[in-house]
């Protein structure tokens, strides 16, 4: 084991909260996917009560990921940016990029559901309804970050109380939820052989919106909400 595989592993524990590990080494995000750890809503959670849950072994999770970032460049650590530089990425690589991405996958998504929908039609129905819903409150929960809660923290503001900023919070669970049974509908996003090429960029499209919300939440939950008041 090279000294800083060893390093990491003594840098992180079982006791290590998932989201702080990401926040200090993002490239950990990478290790977490492999092992479907939530590190966004679930990012305040011990990664030893994680793995216990899904039954991994978390000597096995610490070895791979001490592993996984010997061989990574740092990253961007946002957790050491001003609030301002934090909001600013937030805005420029998910907000902007997710108002494009949302109406693509819906209209993939409709397109797909309209011509194979009779294969499992309970299924399409269901995957259909709930991305539906899941951009319509996205869309809505945006806007009121852009308009409400980012100005407010960019103003140093410290009259928002603990539960607004739960509802924040809490609206960015029930994303993560969706996100899940989003995942369970579409087999883990693996296409069936006879699926056209529509269907195979539309589970595609929708692996890499996961990954894209699950990297937008942890900033926003694990970073920026973190320092609330501290900013």
């Amino acid at each position: 084991m090279s000294t800083l595989m060893a390093a990491l592993m003594t840098t992180f524990t079982p006791s290590s909260r998932v989201g702080q590990i990401v926040a200090d080494k993002p490239a950990a995000s990478r290790t977490f996917h492999r092992y479907g750890i939530d590190f966004c809503c679930g990012g305040g959670q011990e990664l030893g009560t994680v793995c216990s849950k899904k039954g991994i072994n978390v000597d096995e999770v610490l070895s791979t990921l001490a592993s996984d970032l010997a061989g990574q460049p740092t990253g961007t650590r946002w957790k050491d940016a001003s609030s301002p530089a934090l909001i600013g990425h937030i805005l420029t690589a998910f907000h902007e990029p997710l108002r494009e991405e949302l109406p693509r996958l819906h209209g993939m998504l409709s397109k797909v559901h309209r011509v194979h929908g009779h294969v499992d039609q309970e299924r399409f129905d269901r995957l259909l309804t709930l991305f539906s819903s899941l951009k319509e409150d996205l869309e809505a929960h945006m806007l009121e970050e852009e308009e409400v809660l980012f100005p407010a923290m960019m103003q140093r503001n410290t009259s928002l109380s603990t539960e607004e900023l739960a509802s924040f919070e809490n609206e960015h669970e029930a994303a993560g939820d969706a996100l899940r049974e989003i995942r369970t509908l579409t087999d883990n996003f693996v296409a069936p052989d006879y699926a056209c090429n529509t269907w195979k960029a539309l589970w595609d499209g929708l692996k890499e919106f996961e990954s894209m919300m699950h990297e937008h939440v942890h900033l926003e939950n694990n970073v920026l909400f973190a320092r609330f008041g501290h900013f």
